[in-house]
């Protein structure tokens, strides 16, 4: 998924609490449907930006996902330590030619209406609409006729998913997926109604009385750009473990140090990654901090349209052999247990036997200012650039997001004779601007799906709508395929070695680290979990310490 770029520590896709008092939460009581009883168990949050998107066939990002994820259950769904649980699904039969899930009949829409097989369907059949353009449709493609519908050469009819009965769900597979149950927790597998979609009509996700929720929580309060509030679903088959009556989220901001002060303050209760100026500050108030790994890699991302001049290979080596990733990950990142970024598959990700990394190991990029002059030479000469060459950088509005902006503006000016002119856009801005291919580089993020590299090798396949770049290689697309298409594990990691190594080779994108997260939250409260794959933070079993 796309992440909120330099979500937390100041920059796309994924930290905790303090004590909040009990006046704070008495303060909504007034609007709340707990108005007549004891004040509800609220958690106190702030988000980075505004959620671009909560209509689960469409959303991309971290932070939406952050809200469905609370809101909305899929067929399965993922445990703390990462393994894959029942949801809506009680339990189902797999094999190389599809599965069968037998759904839950105690599972109910906010509304009160039960959840029904069909309901995938549509959600599905909605999602690889080319009509709806979801970038997240590929994912959809493992089911027989996805990508023929999605390209508008069959008709939706012809979806290899069909509700048998109310409660069992049959999907027949284009050929063989090893890691499908994997994506059936994922927001574009989530169910949708379509009698309540249908009537909702461009209103559907707008505000919480155009949607319907089957999770835990329901969202109950959305002032654009100010709040946010979710509270218990009393219509979730499991309501009686949700602990918690509401998450309130009364701030949203991208600024690192004001989240750090309303954290110490007691007006939030966690702080999901600190910036590496808020960590400080962190340390000396001796704040009980934690560390997480979270699974995302972040990258700059060239363009490769027509009248880019970053589609020119020589360039692009340029700007590789002048980085030195381990000075940026110390001087600009600066947070303990943050990765250089090495390749395209990030080095926690599983391979056969071990980690894909090991099995399939890339030299650690080095900087070259010899390499990147000869380079930069013959860039010009081909680009018949006699005056330096301008690049437009796109970015977030993070302090960290500024600082990397800053920091490669300088080295490339230096080094190479660039003039780098930095784009900074609010979360949604930048997303709008990616889609529409208006930047030369894009600073990005991009966090796992599902536990399979196939989450990070896809991501630039020629049919994936997240390939902002539009970077097309026929091999590559050769190999992801071949990859996606057995259930061989060795095979598989095998063909996407190939294809990274060709990817490696063509250079459509620079990692530059893997993140990790130094977060804190308060004593008051217990059961945070912080996901690599789904909602992160998670708080649907978050305890009050009375």
């Amino acid at each position: 998924m796309m992440t909120s770029k330099k979500m937390g520590i100041d920059f796309f896709s994924f930290g905790v609490k303090l004590t909040l008092g009990v006046a704070l939460s008495l303060s909504f009581v007034s609007e709340s449907s707990f108005a007549n009883t004891k004040a509800p168990k609220t958690l106190t949050y702030a988000l980075l930006t505004e959620p671009p998107n909560l209509d689960s066939s469409q959303a991309t990002d971290s932070e939406s996902f952050f809200i469905v994820g609370h809101t909305m259950a899929g067929l399965t769904r993922y445990d703390d330590k990462g393994n894959i649980l029942p949801a809506v699904a009680e339990k189902w039969e797999i094999n190389d030619k599809g599965a069968t899930f037998y759904l839950r009949k105690d599972a109910k829409w906010s509304d009160g209406k039960p959840v029904q097989a069909q309901d995938f369907v549509f959600a599905w059949k909605r999602a690889l609409d080319p009509k709806i353009a979801s970038e997240y449709a590929f994912i959809l493609y493992h089911i027989k006729n996805g990508e023929q519908i999605n390209q508008g050469k069959l008709p939706l009819s012809q979806l290899g998913a069909v509700a048998k009965d109310p409660h069992t769900l049959v999907v027949t597979f284009e050929k063989p997926c090893g890691y499908f149950l994997g994506l059936t927790s994922f927001a574009t597998y989530l169910p949708l109604r379509e009698d309540f979609v249908t009537q909702k009509k461009d209103k559907y996700a707008s505000s919480p009385e155009n949607m319907l929720y089957n999770g835990p929580f329901k969202l109950t309060k959305w002032i654009h750009g100010a709040s946010l509030r979710l509270e218990k679903n009393d219509k979730y088959w499991a309501q009686d473990q949700i602990q918690l009556d509401v998450i309130d989220i009364p701030y949203i901001t991208p600024d690192a140090n004001a989240r750090f002060n309303l954290f110490k303050t007691q007006k939030i209760d966690l702080i999901q990654a600190l910036s590496k100026e808020s960590l400080a500050n962190a340390q000396r108030e001796k704040f009980k901090l934690k560390k997480f790994s979270d699974g995302t890699l972040f990258y700059m991302q060239f363009n490769f349209k027509k009248g880019r001049p970053t589609a020119n290979k020589n360039l692009r080596l340029a700007i590789r052999s002048v980085i030195n990733p381990t000075e940026f990950v110390s001087r600009v990142v600066s947070i303990p247990g943050t990765q250089v970024g090495v390749g395209l598959v990030p080095s926690w990700m599983k391979g056969n036997q071990q980690s894909f990394r090991k099995e399939n190991p890339i030299p650690v990029p080095k900087q070259n200012l010899a390499a990147a002059k000869e380079y930069m030479a013959k860039a010009r000469k081909e680009l018949g650039q006699t005056t330096p060459i301008s690049l437009v950088w796109l970015t977030g509005d993070t302090a960290l997001a500024a600082s990397e902006a800053e920091y490669f503006q300088n080295l490339f000016k230096t080094a190479l004779g660039v003039d780098l002119k930095i784009d900074k856009q609010i979360f949604k801005q930048r997303l709008s601007k990616m889609r529409s291919g208006d930047f030369d580089i894009v600073s990005a993020g991009w966090g796992p799906d599902y536990a399979d590299p196939m989450t990070f090798v896809d991501l630039f396949t020629s049919w994936n709508g997240n390939n902002h770049g539009a970077w097309f290689n026929d091999q590559y697309d050769k190999h992801v395929r071949n990859a996606m298409n057995s259930v061989d594990t060795k095979y598989r990691m095998t063909e996407m070695a190939a294809a990274e190594k060709i990817f490696m080779e063509e250079v459509p994108m620079i990692a530059t680290y893997e993140r990790t997260v130094m977060y804190t939250h308060s004593d008051r409260i217990e059961g945070v979990v912080r996901r690599v794959m789904g909602a992160d933070p998670d708080f649907t079993n978050v305890r009050i310490k009375e």
